[in-house]
């Protein structure tokens, strides 16, 4: 898929994040294809610029909530900004996408968790790779299995790992979640 190897990449968890969204778009609206490609780039690009200055590899928990997509009560303002670029209102894009979402881009994984005490699901993830080393990823297909792209390097927590491990402050609830793989 990619080599992190070079060390500052965020294009595959951005790329993983933004067709998570666009997904929606796609599947619940009339939304054109044109619109969605629109949409999926000017996310993109805007990610790419917020991020940039907040993207640790070595640290990939530094800067997770600064980088959390997150919808509920109020639209996350750059998905707001990229549904504005195709003519859609904040309150056609609450109709259009999950009106409770938390997006994780962090470096190395993408989850989401759909609903405030619904389960951690990952999109996307690769682990880091050493000099000379090949990198590993992995992406979410529909049957919710994960393909490997090469050999396992390093093992690390994730920061949605250590949120389980720390555990929740009210019980769970049963939600449907949707699949997706790119």
């Amino acid at each position: 898929m990619h080599t992190l190897c070079a060390r500052g990449t965020m294009k595959p968890e951005i790329n993983a994040a933004v067709g998570f969204l666009s997904r929606f778009l796609r599947v619940k609206g009339h939304v054109n294809d044109r619109q969605v490609q629109t949409f999926s780039q000017s996310l993109q690009d805007i990610l790419a610029e917020q991020y940039k200055h907040h993207w640790f590899p070595d640290r990939p928990c530094k800067g997770s909530g600064y980088r959390c997509i997150r919808i509920n009560h109020k639209m996350d303002p750059l998905v707001g900004q990229a549904g504005q670029r195709i003519g859609l209102t904040i309150q056609q894009l609450y109709l259009l996408l999950p009106s409770e979402l938390t997006l994780w881009v962090d470096p190395f994984e993408v989850s989401y968790r759909i609903g405030e005490d619904g389960s951690i699901c990952v999109l996307y993830e690769s682990q880091p790779c050493s000099v000379g080393m090949p990198a590993i990823a992995t992406a979410s297909s529909p049957s919710g299995t994960s393909g490997a792209v090469s050999p396992m390097v390093d093992s690390h927590i994730s920061c949605k790992e250590e949120l389980m491990v720390l555990g929740r402050t009210s019980p769970s609830k049963a939600y449907n979640m949707m699949t997706v793989s790119s």
